[in-house]
């Protein structure tokens, strides 16, 4: 295994220990381990992805987009493209997606989620292995909107932990960061 994934492998064994219930974590490992080419979007079972769970300074409020292709309230991500710094792939996707200059990646991993992305035009259903890590918005909070969201909205972290509505994911995202700061 080369330094890259060594380094993730770790990341992942360290969020295992903190978050020992969620169940994807062993196919993150796996997926990780036995794939080839497992941060290439050319791999069409799946690949690797990273987001960023995008708050505002004051750690009240996380930044959605309304995802053109989904059509549902997602949080900003994408495609490694080759790269196996997810956290840098967050950082550069929330900045992308969002317009916002002066973000800060948070170090270790937030988040994980396996989902299936569904056939699209000549794309199979595929896997994506997501690896979310905190993203902080140190400047303007004022959003550009591109080609990937029909809308963006910063949104009360307790709201969308509260609402039903919300992607689970969602919901779990900002349950974790409503549980951090309490703790600190």
């Amino acid at each position: 295994m080369d330094e890259a994934r060594q380094r993730l492998a770790h990341d992942l064994e360290r969020y295992a220990q903190r978050w020992p219930g969620e169940g994807d974590i062993a196919r993150f490992g796996e997926w990780l381990r036995d794939a080839e080419r497992p941060f290439h979007r050319e791999t069409r079972s799946g690949h690797f992805t990273g987001s960023a769970w995008l708050v505002s300074a004051d750690g009240e409020r996380a930044l959605l987009m309304l995802h053109r292709k989904l059509g549902r309230w997602l949080q900003p991500g994408g495609h490694a493209d080759g790269d196996p710094d997810l956290a840098g792939v967050a950082l550069r996707e929330a900045g992308e997606e969002t317009g916002l200059a002066n973000l800060a990646v948070l170090p270790g991993i937030f988040d994980i989620d396996r989902h299936v992305i569904p056939t699209r035009g000549d794309e199979p259903e595929h896997w994506h292995y997501d690896v979310r890590h905190v993203v902080v918005a140190r400047g303007s909070e004022e959003v550009v909107r591109n080609e990937e969201s029909l809308e963006l909205a910063w949104r009360p972290v307790a709201d969308i932990a509260s609402d039903p509505a919300s992607d689970a994911s969602l919901r779990r995202m900002a349950t974790k960061w409503l549980e951090r700061r309490k703790t600190r």
